[in-house]
């Protein structure tokens, strides 16, 4: 149970660290795109909610990972 603890402590930081690391450079890009060109906001917003969704997909799949290695492994 010791080990498993610890891979699952590493799995869900390493995908939370990530995913949260990710987050911020696509905010802060995508405001820089919007202060550079002020008229595509909409197209611009539009895709950083995007790439935020699969962003924050990938972290609830790695959760269900984390998950499964509890509870089956």
């Amino acid at each position: 149970m010791g080990l498993k603890s610890i891979a699952v402590g590493l799995a869900i930081g390493i995908a939370a660290g990530g995913g949260a690391i990710g987050m911020g450079l696509a905010t802060a890009k995508s405001a820089e795109g919007i202060s550079r060109q002020p008229e595509a906001e909409g197209k611009i917003r539009t895709m950083m909610m995007l790439g935020l969704v699969f962003i924050e997909t990938a972290i609830i799949y790695a959760l269900l990972v984390v998950i499964l290695i509890i509870f089956v492994l």
